[in-house]
């Protein structure tokens, strides 16, 4: 899956930001919804937020406009770019939603920052 090099600018803005469980479903094949989850754990409502500047920053760095949902949850904020979908929660947020046992049947794989 090639999707790393695609979102690089976004996995690393959240990696630098040193967001938890950084996880990238391809959803092209299993859902109209969106082509691709980006999934990323926070260990704070003020991590939440951090995390939330650096994703938006990055898409619009790639000219990708966004509109964010769940600002103010200490749970969960989503960041809708159209095709791409980054999902920023709280780790019970995480635990509660389980995005990856609900979308399952997609491909997806974790991504570790590299120094």
């Amino acid at each position: 899956m090639g999707l790393k090099n695609e979102y690089a600018p976004i996995l690393e803005a959240l990696a630098d930001k040193r967001g938890l469980d950084i996880t990238i479903m391809d959803l092209s094949e299993t859902s109209s919804i969106a082509e691709v989850f980006i999934l990323v754990t926070s260990n704070s409502n003020i991590h939440i937020k951090s995390l939330r500047d650096a994703a938006r920053e990055s898409l619009d760095k790639m000219g990708i406009p966004s509109v964010v949902e769940g600002d103010n949850s200490a749970q969960w904020c989503l960041i809708d770019g159209g095709y791409i979908v980054i999902h920023i929660f709280s780790r019970q947020g995480r635990d509660f939603y389980r995005l990856e046992k609900t979308w399952g049947d997609a491909p997806s794989i974790s991504y570790e920052y590299q120094d």
